[in-house]
């Protein structure tokens, strides 16, 4: 990858990071929240990978996808949140030229995959519930396979159109990253180049895929509610409304904070508000994922009960 240079002509080797505050009495209490935050986020995430492999009656799609996304969160939030506590720990807010832009590459991709698995899942809902007689047929290894593959590439595909363009353009009289990890917008921010073409691309690429996963969803869904209101018994309805409305509340947080980071013009950010939308998408959800999506599930917590019980007899407990 080549370097870009400053006004001055110095070579730009690295990048500092402002943080989430500077002020020295909150260093230790952030650190130690988001050392638990990202013990959670790999415990919970890691750990569904686990149950859903041992347990033969977790080898269905929707676990199948549900496992994919525990690996995504995992992957998205280990690209920012283990530096982001170095950084507290430490104080060193500095990150090289190449990290900055690994960790933008990680972070996209993930995140990217994630938009994309969330509309495979709502799918997979959408033909459990309203086609129940056809789902083995459709919901086939081959087609799981398939939507999770595309929902990597694409992934993959969209970060490195990102990193092309970003990593492409100079830089003037500051490294300074306004911000707590390497991201598009402020690092766009810094530079002395024009990105409108730039911006243009970031916004109608984050846009197709944000807005074509939102579609794919809000359909789903409109017909998943269309048959549980034909539901016969009131219990059943509820059962399937908590479900929906749980899935429902992680995607609105997701999508929401994604739209209100890239959907909007440069000149539109606060990069104080950014830092708290970034941290709900970079660090909360991909903790709280594991929680909406599974561990309320009665199969995944008889899953887990065996899973202890068999560690406990191999240790002889």
């Amino acid at each position: 990858m080549d370097k870009t240079y400053m006004e001055n002509g110095s070579e730009v080797k690295e990048f500092i990071l402002m943080g989430l505050t500077d002020a020295p009495e909150l260093q230790v209490p952030l650190f130690i929240m988001f050392t638990v935050i990202y013990l959670i986020t790999l415990v919970g995430n890691l750990g569904m990978v686990v149950i859903i492999f041992w347990d033969s009656h977790l080898h269905t799609p929707m676990y199948f996808f549900l496992s994919n996304l525990s690996l995504v969160d995992f992957g998205y939030s280990t690209a920012v949140t283990p530096k982001v506590m170095a950084e507290l720990l430490t104080g060193n807010k500095i990150i090289s030229y190449n990290g900055c832009a690994a960790q933008i590459f990680f972070f996209a991709a993930f995140a990217t995959v994630e938009n994309y698995l969330l509309a495979a899942m709502a799918y997979d809902r959408y033909v459990a519930v309203c086609k129940p007689l056809h789902y083995t047929t459709k919901m086939t290894s081959g087609v799981c396979a398939g939507l999770v593959i595309s929902s990597y590439f694409c992934g993959f595909l969209n970060s490195s159109i990102h990193i092309g363009d970003t990593f492409s353009l100079h830089y003037c009289s500051s490294n300074v990253i306004p911000h707590f990890f390497c991201d598009l917008p402020p690092l766009l921010a810094l530079s002395c180049s024009d990105t409108h073409i730039i911006q243009l691309v970031i916004f109608f690429v984050v846009g197709f895929n944000v807005f074509f996963a939102i579609f794919i969803i809000l359909i789903s869904y409109l017909m998943v509610f269309i048959a549980i209101l034909r539901m016969p018994t009131a219990e059943g309805r509820q059962k399937a409304f908590s479900t929906c409305a749980s899935h429902l509340t992680a995607v609105s947080i997701f999508y929401g904070t994604v739209i209100f980071m890239y959907l909007q013009p440069s000149s539109s950010h606060s990069m104080d508000t950014d830092k708290m939308a970034s941290v709900f998408y970079a660090m909360i959800i991909p903790m709280l994922n594991p929680l909406i999506y599974s561990l309320r599930n009665k199969e995944v917590k008889n899953a887990f009960s065996k899973v202890v019980k068999g560690a406990k007899s191999s240790l002889g407990l």
